[in-house]
């Protein structure tokens, strides 16, 4: 932690994990060596339920050697809802970041979520999912598709999972709720405070790699928050369907877009491949001394300040999970 800025935002992490020995220690590792400057992460909680792998033996290697990191272990799984109240029972601060047990978070992750805290109307945040599935075959490109639609739609209504961040202004989720970031998420309007997406704050998972498993998600979630809007009378932004769809409808024209503009290259390549083959065939030396492309020539320099600043306005392209 970087101490020449004193922290002003204290945390208390919560860390719910199943069976998750391939991906624990690398956590607890990003966790600890985040990048933080107005937040303070006081506390690591690691909540492990029914776990029948060495996910417990590895969290408790990192109890013995770092004072942060607490485990709390269910001897039977219980549901993440039962996890999550685990861990707000024994949650020391105020401000409370959950994430699951089967992601990665980039490394300034958490202050890019928290420190939005500083204005006391936020209660809750959510992170930038960016899946690591190779989007080579049809599961992973819909995967990557979906998250990518996720993430438009986050920027105008922000419907949040993965990781998030929010003010603990309640004890416990009720049992019966199996969309907790959706939950938290009303609970926090219900009390007046605003819910921010955090496109900086980056978290890595992995999505299905199956049609099945892909399936069986997207089935889960929808049915969970059905259950929410019906008992509890509030709708997350994806399931209101005119607002998906004028997202999609964007990308829908820039996949069009894209397609025209690679029909056209082909066209105009080809094109200049035969003008080629023409100077090559029957003006024979034509290619030696050849017309000038005259909107090359130009200052250098000057353009490529020019094209710097122009990208500077754009957002920031995200970089990849940092090596380990």
């Amino acid at each position: 932690m970087d101490h020449s800025v004193a922290p002003q935002l204290r945390c208390s992490v919560g860390v719910t994990a199943y069976n998750e020995q391939a991906n624990i220690a690398r956590l607890l590792d990003a966790l600890l060596e985040q990048h933080t400057r107005q937040v303070e992460i006081s506390e690591i909680i690691v909540v492990a339920s029914g776990c029948t792998d060495n996910t417990v033996p590895i969290v408790e290697s990192y109890v013995a050697r770092e004072p942060r990191v607490r485990l709390f272990v269910q001897q039977k799984r219980e549901g993440k809802t039962a996890a999550i109240n685990v861990f707000l029972t024994n949650a020391k601060e105020n401000i409370c970041v959950l994430e699951s047990g089967d992601t990665l978070p980039h490394e300034d992750a958490v202050e890019h979520l928290v420190r939005m805290f500083a204005d006391p109307t936020v209660g809750m945040t959510g992170a930038h999912k960016i899946p690591v599935n190779t989007p080579d075959h049809l599961v992973g490109l819909f995967t990557h598709l979906r998250l990518r639609l996720e993430h438009q739609l986050c920027l105008e209504i922000p419907r949040l999972g993965e990781m998030i961040a929010f003010r603990k202004v309640f004890e416990r989720i009720p049992p019966d709720v199996a969309m907790d970031e959706a939950f938290v998420e009303a609970l926090v309007v219900k009390r007046g405070m605003q819910v921010r997406y955090a496109p900086d704050a980056v978290v890595y998972n992995t999505g299905p790699d199956n049609v099945q498993d892909f399936v069986r998600q997207r089935r889960r979630n929808h049915a969970g928050h059905l259950y929410l809007k019906s008992k509890y009378g509030y709708a997350v932004s994806s399931i209101q369907n005119t607002r998906v769809a004028k997202v999609a409808l964007k990308e829908i024209w820039g996949a069009v877009r894209l397609v025209w503009t690679l029909i056209l290259l082909a066209v105009l390549e080809v094109w200049s491949r035969v003008l080629g083959w023409y100077d090559f065939a029957v003006k024979k030396d034509r290619h030696v001394v050849w017309d000038m492309a005259w909107s090359q020539k130009v200052d250098v320099e000057a353009e490529r300040e020019q094209t710097t600043a122009q990208d500077d306005t754009r957002p920031a392209a995200v970089a990849g999970p940092r090596a380990r």
